[in-house]
């Protein structure tokens, strides 16, 4: 570091060119990328004089103190920088939240929003949050001063401005939502009649970065290189622009999130439907000349608002562009960029940013010519994106808070890094590990959905491993995406080629089958998918290494070299042993026997050059010693994992919670988990996986004293019994021994008996003969399940003896070892959530939800009610019964959750309570319920899973409360493609938001009008029906809002016959209207001529055929951006919203309340 004389001069030549600018105050680091300008000359100002002889002396004391480690908070206190000068004067900031997780919009924007808050906390500012998921860390009072779950609309906005007053607003850290919000209430003159501050980026440089046209006229004016591109408004338009430009031409739709509404077009037809449908998600779309092939590279940077400008990290996508970011497989530092490539991007990064004027956090996404230098900027954002988490996640630079602290006026040079604590925020992080990000689909769930990924997003979810090589951080990412991967494998494709060449959501697994089994070369791949040979060499290393050990064959021919070398490669214990057929638990003995482990190695963002002081870990072959010592001895808290269809940030919210109130009771505790969670809440955090394998490795090295398995969903259920029995790890809470008996059909329905609660007739079978037998028994319709499952996977219910046959095939498929159960579903029933906590087998608390929806819609999809309206005090306390006993049989200490289905008594008499599913662990809705009754059920559980100040037993539903709350669910149809938009017993939202209000109709009303880009119809506008004419539902629906003044129609002659024949007053008149379905250009027209604004199809069951009417409509409902409403229950409910709340009365609605006021007070 020593700085020779020489550099001491030029550095004060150049600070002082500087000055005559007037920057108000620059650090040494940044100078590389300030652009000179040619000012006149000017004596300097005094400060700037002051500030230059400061300079002088730290350049000198930092010459003789060479050797010193640096420290920013001595450096700043030090004086050498002015600090705070120019801070923005608010007393109140208004946060704009994300919503409902979404595909494209998931918990990386709530990540950043939970910094933005906690940056306000620090600064003492207020901070009054808007957003309706109710299942994330970041709607609490432990981060918000003020939280109100309402819909993210200019509407609701407004109302909370009038109330709150907030002198500033945060629009960056909401994802698309709240940006898209922010410019409409910027044209609607929102912000200035109210005198609210935008802070951070200006809503100019956000239209800039986002209306396509602005965004190449200003980069045109710095000579950066865009992809040809037309926007246009009309299909028309947008045929005669691929013209000019020439086909292949890709098209994206402006102000869209996750690449919504993009895509290819090889020809003029492509293109007609293609921008058809994007011009209905946007008013303006963008003809782009396609650069397919070319790879794809992404800078995060940071800009302060004294031109301070540094870029804290790139990324590079292994598949080559055409597939969007979200949906690529990632790496980062990019690994096959040469340094003038790598330099000639980042200096074009900066000089972007600067010239768009971005204050705060940006990222730019590049098209790189593979074998040349050209290139061509794709896009900005101007806030924080999805690859910002990443980008923080994997630098240890917390992107988001930084962001926000420059809003609110502070500089770079002055702000220390929040998780090194050793630099400033000035200082480029530069990495001695590899990061690899893999998405997590889910489209085996829907049916007909279109597996292709291209350049709109499909992903539910993602993974990030961090390794020493890029082989290490491919195989623990794959084994991270879902368990049931051992590493880099392949699978059975009908045409490899095809796959290889259009990618699907199984694109790594074409590449692996191809070079594990097929013997195709690099040479090959490479021609087949432009991935980078570079990638593709380093896979060939891991096909080459399992060719080694399956040739040895057995476990004893393995010696210690190879065994290193593996392990070094990113090989799991499971997948050595399959490779020489051994046992995992055989390979784990002779692993430890030669003394081979993994080490733990810290995030460091300064490549070990300087001590770091993080507590982010990972664990790697590739070392030879610990970053830190392991005298901690606490506890090993298991995360969710990936987000996925079933398991999401909810459980995220559990294990946080759990490791909160472990610290709180004097606990030191370790966390695993693979991406969402925060660096500050526990001791350690590890970015691992979530295995049987590393959950050991790191409970050894760390000798913990217990480990929580029951607030991270199923996989860690998975995972309990053997951490006990085998591993001998101390399991906290209810023993896996009897989280086996809930999990095994045949034990949970014994012991179920035993205690006298009933259950559907079931019955577990092995071959198709016992289940027909059965069926015939009890009556269809059934439902089978296999056993040990997440969210409903391969659950049907079953109407017919055709259908039993048909799909007793599938269900074998998941899991071999267990057989199949079927059970008598109960039609028109009720359903309850219970989610509860007991300690010893005592219950101590719980509360009773129910569903909207009748039972057979999945508890994950359902609209839950707490507390609940319709069910009679001795229902509840009757379902109390049921968890006392239930929580005594199976001697609980923890968290865990009943699913009981409410029938009508054939025999008549009291109905039946029917216990039809039990988890011993957290649920998805323990935050609703936490969050709503205003008790943490999951510090209660922690206190229970110690033995330690555990509470005495309350019955919260015996509390009268004047409030109510309803959870819904957050649906990506738009997504997926082909899906048919219909709910079953399979698990298919994303995400769920919650409302609060006086009643049902108040607080529905809201949480609907909360479900992303969600567009009321108007009175006056076209509805169309559809469906099920078998029950009076439609009939009701129409009574509720033909006085409002719709305009009906319906597809056919029944429809019409039923709603004018069974509606209340006779006055009700329906008109049918064409109704093509195979043509969707021409069914769009049809929507446009008559005004359709809102469908309502409630079919009895899903569609067999793409052409069934029902199946038609709901798809294209959804693809034209309008209000689907399919389930007949929350559609009845939510026209009778409708026929009181419009049309809208003046003043605010009584829904616009703070949480605080609801529930009286912030215990949370």
């Amino acid at each position: 570091m020593a700085l020779s004389g020489q550099v001491t001069r030029s550095l004060r030549l150049e600070l002082f060119q500087q000055s005559k600018q007037a920057a108000p105050r620059i650090a040494r680091r940044t100078f590389v990328s300030q652009t000179p300008r040619c000012p006149k000359y000017e004596r300097p100002s005094k400060a700037v004089r002051q500030q230059l002889r400061s300079f002088t002396r730290s350049t000198r004391y930092a010459a003789s103190q060479a050797d010193v480690a640096p420290n920013a908070r001595a450096y700043i206190e030090s004086g050498v920088i002015a600090g705070a000068q120019n801070l923005v004067d608010v007393k109140k900031v208004l946060v704009i939240g994300s919503g409902g997780l979404s595909i494209g919009q998931a918990g990386e924007f709530d990540y950043s929003g939970s910094q933005a808050l906690k940056a306000l906390k620090e600064a003492g500012v207020q901070s009054v949050l808007i957003n309706p998921n109710i299942a994330t860390i970041q709607t609490a009072h432990v981060l918000a001063d003020e939280v109100y779950y309402l819909p993210v609309t200019p509407e609701y906005v407004t109302y909370v401005i009038e109330k709150e007053k907030p002198d500033g607003v945060f629009l960056s850290f909401g994802g698309q939502t709240a940006l898209n919000l922010g410019v409409k209430m910027d044209e609607m003159g929102i912000w200035d009649r109210y005198n609210v501050k935008v802070l951070g980026t200006s809503i100019q440089t956000l239209k800039t970065s986002e209306d396509r046209d602005l965004f190449s006229r200003a980069l045109k004016e710095i000579n950066i290189p865009i992809a040809e591109s037309i926007a246009v408004g009309t299909v028309d338009e947008a045929l005669e622009a691929a013209e000019t430009v020439g086909y292949p031409i890709i098209v994206r739709a402006a102000y869209a999130l996750g690449g919504l509404g993009s895509g290819f077009a090889e020809n003029a037809d492509e293109l007609r439907n293609l921008s058809a449908q994007s011009l209905t998600l946007s008013s303006q779309i963008l003809v782009e000349k396609s650069l397919k092939g070319w790879k794809e590279a992404e800078y995060e940077v940071v800009r302060d608002a004294s031109d301070n400008c540094i870029t804290v990290c790139n990324m590079e996508n292994f598949d080559p562009l055409g597939v969007h970011t979200g949906d690529s497989i990632v790496v980062s530092p990019s690994q096959t960029l040469s340094d003038e490539e790598y330099h000639m991007l980042r200096t074009a990064a900066i000089k972007i940013v600067r010239h768009l004027g971005v204050v705060g956090e940006c990222n730019v996404q590049y098209a790189l010519q593979p074998d040349g230098l050209d290139y061509r900027v794709i896009e900005v954002n101007a806030r924080l994106s999805r690859s910002s988490a990443l980008a923080s996640k994997a630098t240890g630079y917390p992107l988001a808070y930084t962001a926000a602290k420059i809003g609110l006026g502070h500089t770079l040079p002055e702000l220390p890094n929040a998780v090194t604590r050793t630099t400033t925020a000035n200082f480029e992080p530069s990495l001695d590990y590899i990061v690899t990000k893999i998405p997590r689909w889910d489209l085996s769930k829907f049916q007909n959905v279109n597996r292709n990924i291209g350049s709109a997003m499909k992903s539910v979810g993602e993974v990030m491993a961090i390794g020493r090589t890029f082989e290490e951080s491919f195989q623990k990412a794959i084994r991270q995406v879902d368990p049931k991967y051992h590493g880099l494998q392949g699978d059975k494709f009908d045409d490899l080629d095809e796959v290889l060449k259009n990618p699907t959501d199984r694109r790594w697994l074409a590449v692996g089958q191809a070079m594990l089994h097929e013997g195709y070369t690099v040479d090959r791949v490479h021609e087949l998918s432009r991935i980078d040979k570079w990638f593709l060499y380093k896979i060939q290393n891991i096909v080459d290494c399992t060719h080694e050990l399956e040739d040895i064959g057995s476990l004893f021919g393995v010696k210690k070299e190879l065994m290193m070398k593996s392990k070094k490669l990113g090989f799991s214990d499971r997948q050595i042993a399959k490779a020489v057929n051994s046992t995992e638990d055989e390979v784990r003995a002779r692993r430890k026997h030669f003394g081979v482990k993994p080490f733990v190695k810290k995030i460091d963002t300064l490549a070990a050059e300087f001590p770091a002081d993080t507590n982010y870990l990972y664990t790697t072959y590739n070392a030879t010693t610990h970053d830190i010592e392991f005298n901690d001895h606490g506890i090993v808290v298991l995360g969710s994992g990936v987000y996925r269809i079933g398991s999401s940030v909810e459980f995220d919210w559990c294990a946080v919670n759990a490791t909160l109130s472990l610290k709180a009771l004097g606990k030191k505790t370790a966390m695993i988990n693979t991406y969402s969670t925060d660096f500050d809440v526990a001791d350690r955090l590890y970015f691992e996986e979530l295995s049987y394998e590393r959950v050991m490795d790191i409970y050894e090295l760390e000798s913990a004293t217990g480990v929580v398995v029951s607030v991270g969903g199923q996989l860690p259920q998975n995972i309990a019994l053997k951490l006990q029995e085998t591993g001998k790890a101390k399991v906290l809470g209810t023993d896996p021994k009897d989280i086996d008996k809930a999990e095994d059909r045949q034990q949970f329905s014994q012991i179920l008996d035993s205690i006298g609660v009933d259950q559907p007739a079931w019955k577990e079978l092995t071959s198709y003969s016992e289940a027909q037998k059965f069926a015939n028994e009890v009556g269809y319709p059934v439902l089978v399940r296999p056993s040990y499952v997440l969210s409903g996977a391969a659950m049907t219910v079953i109407r017919s003896e055709d259908e039993l046959e048909e799909k007793l095939t599938a269900a074998s498929d998941v899991s071999p070892d267990h057989p199949v159960v079927i059970t008598k579903f109960i039609s028109g029933a009720q359903e309850i959530d219970v989610d509860a906590v007991a300690a010893g087998g005592k219950l101590l608390i719980h509360a009773v939800s129910e569903h909207i929806e009748d039972a057979g819609v999945h508890s994950g999809d359902a609209s839950l009610v707490l507390p609940p309206v319709s069910l009679t005090e001795r229902t509840i306390e009757r379902v109390k019964e049921i968890a006392e006993k239930v929580a005594k049989a199976w001697k609980i200490t923890g968290p865990f959750n009943m699913q009981i289905i409410f029938a009508e008594n054939p025999d008549g008499g009291e109905g039946l309570l029917k216990v039809i599913e039990c988890n011993l662990r957290a649920s998805r809705s323990f935050p609703f319920v936490s969050k709503v009754l205003g008790t943490n059920f999951i510090d209660v559980a922690t206190r229970a899973l110690l033995d330690k100040e555990v509470p005495e037993p309350v019955d919260l539903m015996k509390v009268k409360r004047d409030y109510l709350a309803v959870k819904v669910p957050q649906f990506s149809w738009t997504r997926l493609a082909g899906a048919d938009p219909y709910l079953g017993v399979e698990m298919s939202s994303t995400g769920e938001m919650a409302c609060f209000g006086t009643d049902l109709v108040e607080a529905y009303w809201t949480a609907m009008q909360s479900t992303m880009n969600f567009r009321l119809p108007n009175p006056g506008e076209g509805l169309l029906f559809g469906g099920d004419t078998a029950t009076l539902d439609l009939a009701k629906i129409v009574d509720y809002l033909n006085p409002l003044g719709y305009k009906l129609f319906a597809a056919n002659e029944e429809v019409k016959q039923h709603l004018e024949s069974q509606s209340k007053d006779g006055s009700v008149k329906v008109e049918v209207i064409e109704f093509p379905k195979q043509d969707k250009r021409a069914l769009r027209e049809v929507f446009e001529k008559y005004d359709i604004r809102g469908v309502f199809n409630l079919a009895k069951r899903r569609a067999s055929s793409m052409v069934d009417e029902d199946y038609v409509m709901r798809r294209n409902a959804v693809d034209f951006g309008v209000p689907l409403f399919m389930e007949p229950k929350t559609a009845v409910l939510f026209a009778q919203c409708m026929s009181e709340k419009l049309p809208k009365k003046e003043g605010i609605p009584s829904e616009v309340r703070r949480w605080s006021d609801f529930i009286g007070g912030k215990p949370l």
